[in-house]
């Protein structure tokens, strides 16, 4: 049986967030599909700060999608659907952005298994800050705005660790960002020198 049917023991219909605490662990805990998709969240690429036992709660509160290839699952701009927050459980999506004064996105980044996407507007509820399509066929875990309320009401220590993890995720990315933003300053100085060195030099007694 496919990866998406198994996982954790639910069909991609059901919604872990009205399913009863005991059904839902009971599901999480005999299914293979269910420690592979924690192991995933715990990757680096995504939330390794959860402990084993902490991954496999928040997986039992996710639902499993498919989207085929081609699919936009997340559009740059998107201001009303911002509820959910994507886990990579096989294949892969690509990270686009429209830069101004340019027509065509730009290609940030293709993503793989143990990848995150769509956390920060699960957080802040603001708008998509880019676009992200599926270049294969995906398989995925899904973890909804509704999902993770009825996490923080039922284990909220898993809750709070949750987000903190993910807040740490978007700290160490602006970190990245800062860190891109000086270099790039740096190179536009040095450029800059650069061009300066090569302009002829006005004559001053014209």
């Amino acid at each position: 049986m496919a990866l998406f049917d198994r996982l954790f023991g639910s069909r991609p219909e059901d919604r872990p967030e009205s399913r009863l605490p005991a059904e839902r662990q009971a599901a999480v805990d005999g299914s293979p599909s269910a420690h592979e998709a924690a192991r995933l969240l715990r990757a680096p690429t995504a939330l390794m700060q959860l402990s084993e036992a902490e991954a496999l709660t928040v997986v039992g509160f996710m639902r499993p999608r498919r989207f085929a290839s081609g699919t936009t699952i997340i559009r740059q701009g998107e201001a009303s659907d911002t509820g959910f927050m994507v886990l990579v459980l096989g294949g892969e999506i690509t990270v686009e952005t429209l830069i101004a004064r340019r027509s065509n996105p730009v290609t940030v980044t293709v993503l793989g298994p143990g990848s995150l996407i769509g956390e920060m507007s699960l957080v802040d509820g603001a708008a998509r800050s880019a676009s992200c399509t599926a270049s294969s066929d995906v398989h995925c875990a899904v973890l909804t705005r509704e999902a993770l309320e009825a996490l923080i009401a039922e284990q909220p220590a898993t809750a709070a660790k949750l987000m903190t993890a993910v807040a740490q995720r978007l700290a160490e990315r602006l970190r990245d960002s800062g860190h891109k933003l000086r270099i790039y300053s740096q190179l536009v100085q040095t450029m800059q020198q650069e061009i300066d060195a090569l302009m002829p030099t006005p004559d001053r007694r014209l």
